[in-house]
C-alpha cells in the first residue's frame, strides 16, 4: 500500500538525509489521529537524554507514548513497521524497533536545538515526526527547523496536519522555535539497540 512511499523516503535519505512530505498518509488517517491527540488526558513533561532527565528550560513539551490501544493508532503503527521493514530490506540498517509518542506543545513551548540520538551511545538512526495540526498560521509558530553538521539552516518545517518529516537521527541538530498555540505530533524513532533498554 505505502510501497511508493516507503522508496521515496528511503532515495531521500541516501541522498539528502532528509525529507519532508505533505499529504503524506490518508486524511481520514491524520484526522482520527489528530482528533485522538487532542482527547489524551495523561501527557507528562517529557525528559531529556536516556535518563529522562526534567529540564523544563531546554525542553518544555509533553508526551504520552503510543500503543496498540486502538484501531486508529495501529493503523500508523502499522505504517511504520512496513517503513522500518522496508528501510531494512534496502538499506540493511539493521532497525529492531520503532518507539513513538504524541506529543503536545502549549502556548510558549519549545524544544532547543538537540540530537535525537543519545550521546556515545548507537541507538536511535531514523527519526519520523508526523503533524496533526489542522489551520495551522505562520503566526502560530511552532516550526520545526533542522540544521546541517556545521549548525547552518537547510529546513523549516511549519507543523501542518499530514506532514511527514523523516530524517537520520544521528546527523540533523534540529529545534522546536516557540509555539503560540496548542501544537500537536506523533514524534518516533527507529532504533537499533535492544527493546527494553529505551526509556
Amino acid at each position: 500500500m505505502y510501497d511508493k512511499l516507503y522508496s521515496k523516503i528511503t532515495d531521500a535519505l541516501v541522498e539528502d538525509g532528509y525529507i519532508v512530505i505533505e499529504n503524506a498518509l490518508e486524511p481520514a488517517l491524520s484526522q482520527e489521529l489528530s482528533q485522538i491527540s487532542k482527547n489524551i488526558t495523561k501527557y507528562k513533561n517529557a525528559g531529556i537524554s536516556h535518563k529522562s532527565t526534567l529540564d523544563r528550560n531546554r525542553r518544555k513539551d509533553k508526551i504520552y507514548w503510543l500503543n496498540e490501544d486502538d484501531a486508529v493508532t495501529c493503523k500508523y503503527l502499522s505504517f511504520t513497521k512496513g517503513l522500518q521493514n522496508y528501510l531494512n530490506r534496502h538499506l540493511y540498517l539493521g532497525l529492531k524497533y520503532y518507539e513513538s509518542h504524541f506529543a503536545l506543545y502549549e502556548a510558549n513551548d519549545f524544544y532547543e536545538k538537540h540530537l535525537d540520538a543519545f550521546k556515545n551511545s548507537k541507538n536511535r538512526v531514523v527519526t519520523t515526526v508526523y503533524y496533526l495540526n489542522e489551520d495551522w498560521e505562520n503566526s502560530d509558530g511552532g516550526e520545526l527547523v533542522i540544521y546541517d553538521k556545521n549548525d547552518i539552516q537547510i529546513q523549516k518545517i511549519t507543523p501542518h496536519i499530514n506532514t511527514m518529516v523523516v530524517f537520520l537521527s544521528e546527523v540533523f541538530p534540529h529545534e522546536v522555535f516557540i509555539s503560540n498555540k496548542e501544537r500537536y505530533s506523533i514524534a518516533g524513532w527507529f532504533r537499533v539497540d535492544e527493546k527494553g533498554l529505551s526509556v
